[in-house]
């Protein structure tokens, strides 16, 4: 179980930073107020917090607790490391409004409802592996999708030329949307290593309980793809590409929560 007062400081903490990042956005200037950096600290301070209540919960002596909040708690905080680490480099901090308040609502998953899932096996490095991967893929295609919706959003409103309020502090569109493939090609390779991990380590990735898991993260994996295809050989940008990202982490998504959702809080196993 998450420690509690831990587990509040690590929500104040994310809540606050996401809150800076907004009135900073909200100015519509780069730069003033609240330094990027100071912010982003501010997110590290509550990733490591994070990090060292879910230790415990995840890492238990009967084996790896994967449990549907426990394991969005974990792909929140890794998003959220992802994305601080990020930031210090592209422009990229803005995505913590989104992000960071999310994970915030993962700790209050797993506070309200702290239901467990064993793997007892995940001592073996295999294994290990595999769920790495597959963590990687997952946060890094999550920023990747929440980057696009946010390149939407700034797309339709210079095509409506609305470029004034908080779009003037959003880098330029070229830069948003290079950053926006960079993210889905590192995401692509990502999901590929944990679907050859899969194939590799696991017993039988086909069995009856990983079919659904098994097939939908294929299907995210040929969507992705197609998408850097299609970016390589035919230039696709704005509008289809955002589509095409936000319908391969749907498929993404499904493969993991939708089946975690319905094996854990509807069947019950």
């Amino acid at each position: 179980m998450t420690p509690i007062l831990p587990g509040l400081l690590a929500i104040v903490l994310y809540l606050l930073a996401s809150t800076l990042l907004t009135l900073r956005l909200m100015r519509g200037i780069p730069g003033v107020g609240c330094q990027r950096n100071q912010v982003m600290m501010i997110g590290l301070g509550a990733v490591i917090i994070h990090g060292l209540t879910l230790y415990p919960a995840i890492l238990t002596d009967a084996g790896l607790n994967l449990g549907i909040f426990y394991a969005a708690s974990l792909v929140a905080m890794t998003t959220s490391l992802l994305l601080v680490l990020a930031s210090f480099i592209e422009p990229v901090e803005n995505l913590g409004i989104p992000v960071f308040p999310s994970a915030a609502v993962c700790i209050c998953l797993t506070l309200l409802y702290p239901t467990a899932h064993i793997v007892s096996d995940a001592s073996a490095w295999q294994l290990n592996s595999h769920i790495l991967a597959s963590l990687l893929a997952y946060s890094i295609l999550g920023l990747a999708v929440l980057q696009a919706l946010l390149l939407a959003i700034q797309d339709q409103h210079l095509r409506n030329r609305h470029p004034g309020g908080f779009i003037r502090a959003l880098p330029p569109l070229q830069t948003m949307e290079s950053l926006l493939f960079q993210m889905i090609a590192t995401g692509f390779v990502l999901l590929t290593l944990a679907l050859v991990t899969g194939a590799l380590f696991l017993e039988d990735i086909f069995a009856q309980h990983l079919v659904h898991k098994t097939i939908l993260s294929i299907v995210a994996w040929v969507v992705f793809a197609i998408l850097l295809w299609g970016r390589w050989r035919f230039g696709w940008r704005g509008r289809t590409a955002i589509r095409w990202t936000i319908g391969g982490f749907i498929f993404l998504m499904l493969a993991y929560f939708g089946s975690k959702f319905v094996l854990e809080l509807v069947i019950g196993r």
